[in-house]
């Protein structure tokens, strides 16, 4: 009996295929991140919403669920407006009196 020496084939490195993280790009699905929604988000789901009303792009029936969605959160932008306001707002510094 003869011996064969069996070469195997180079094996692929398996992280060549996945995607790798882009910095420059938030959008990469590679990209680990922690979740992140900020209140401009939210406003831009707002104007989202309302253009999606005027096009038509709900049912009837979806109408009650997508409305309510709405109203909660306009609610909530109007609430945290004052308060993002006020830390917007830097105090003036005291002036030192002269001596």
């Amino acid at each position: 009996m003869t011996e064969e020496i069996k070469k195997e084939a180079p094996v692929a490195d398996a992280s060549a295929n996945q995607a790798k993280p882009d910095p420059n790009n938030p959008a990469n699905p590679a990209t680990p991140s922690a979740p992140d929604l900020t209140v401009t988000d939210l406003q831009a789901l707002k104007t989202i919403i309302d253009v999606a009303c005027s096009r038509g792009t709900f049912k009837a029936a979806e109408m009650t669920v997508v409305g309510n969605t709405y109203n909660r959160l306009e609610t909530f932008l109007n609430a945290v407006k004052p308060a993002e306001q006020k830390a917007g707002e830097a105090p003036a510094p005291a002036e030192a009196p002269k001596a």
